[in-house]
């Protein structure tokens, strides 16, 4: 479906500040598609040992330490949260990668980084949350170098979905805003990236948790759930959060009929 008007939520509550702040502490972060995804974005970005790359939006440093440790290219990883840095540093000593990688804390609409820098700029579920989406995609064709590749994993609409269902999904995932194939296809064109490949993927929701959980080892995955309980006990911000998304729209049990990912990438 090619639809190039942007489905835009509606003012979002104060508990999804939150959102990040559990993520982080969970220590867990995730992303449609899996690492199926990642990989077909790391082969369609041309990443491979003598490449330098910038992962914006690393999150817990899941796919900058899996690019590191599988294809063997240097990677730098960048978050908003500091919190999100530490938990990458973190996994990067663990994953046996600690000395190969960088991480800092920078915003993706203003990179600290100079002009024609890196050989590709990687995102997954990121830019679903920037507040200028074309600022940020401009700034990641200018850190890359003539011939490099911006790429990004992102949940798409692939169907129209119910209003009430565009709100929901914004509340419950920290503000998140989510556009079709031609919306997300438009910031590559707008940032003047060329040789643009787009594609789009419906999945389910028991294809996605299996994703998921293949990606992670079962300490990780353990120790995930293990600290969610601990937040959801302690922490009343976090049980306000749950309770103000506990009670979803209905439409939320056919969501997958609405919601899938594309893969996004264009060369400068």
């Amino acid at each position: 479906m090619e639809n190039k008007e942007q489905l835009t939520p509606k003012e979002t509550s104060e508990p999804e500040s939150y959102y990040f702040e559990l993520q982080a502490s969970w220590g867990l972060t995730k992303h449609m598609g899996g690492l199926n995804a990642t990989r077909d974005l790391i082969e369609l970005c041309h990443i491979d040992k003598d490449s330098y790359v910038l992962d914006v939006g690393c999150g817990v440093g899941m796919t900058t330490c899996y690019m590191t440790k599988e294809y063997g290219c240097k990677v730098v990883g960048i978050d908003l949260s500091e919190m999100m840095v530490e938990r990458s540093k973190e996994r990067a000593k663990r994953k046996g990668v600690g000395d190969k990688v960088e991480f800092r804390v920078a915003d993706a609409q203003d990179l600290p980084f100079k002009d024609n820098l890196f050989d590709a700029v990687v995102s997954e579920s990121v830019n679903a949350f920037m507040e200028d989406k074309q600022k940020a995609v401009s700034e990641y064709k200018r850190v890359i170098k003539p011939g490099g590749y911006v790429g990004f994993n992102e949940v798409t609409w692939v169907e129209t979905p119910p209003p009430e269902l565009v709100e929901y999904m914004s509340r419950a995932l920290g503000g998140a805003e989510f556009l079709t194939y031609g919306g997300w296809k438009d910031l590559l064109e707008g940032a003047g990236l060329t040789d643009i490949a787009a594609g789009t993927y419906k999945t389910t929701a028991w294809r996605q948790w299996a994703n998921e959980v293949k990606q992670m080892n079962p300490r990780d995955y353990l120790g995930a759930w293990g600290k969610f309980l601990s937040l959801c006990f302690k922490n009343p911000a976090v049980r306000k959060y749950i309770k103000e998304i506990s009670v979803p729209p209905k439409s939320v049990f056919r969501i997958f009929k609405y919601f899938g990912y594309g893969i996004y990438v264009g060369r400068k």
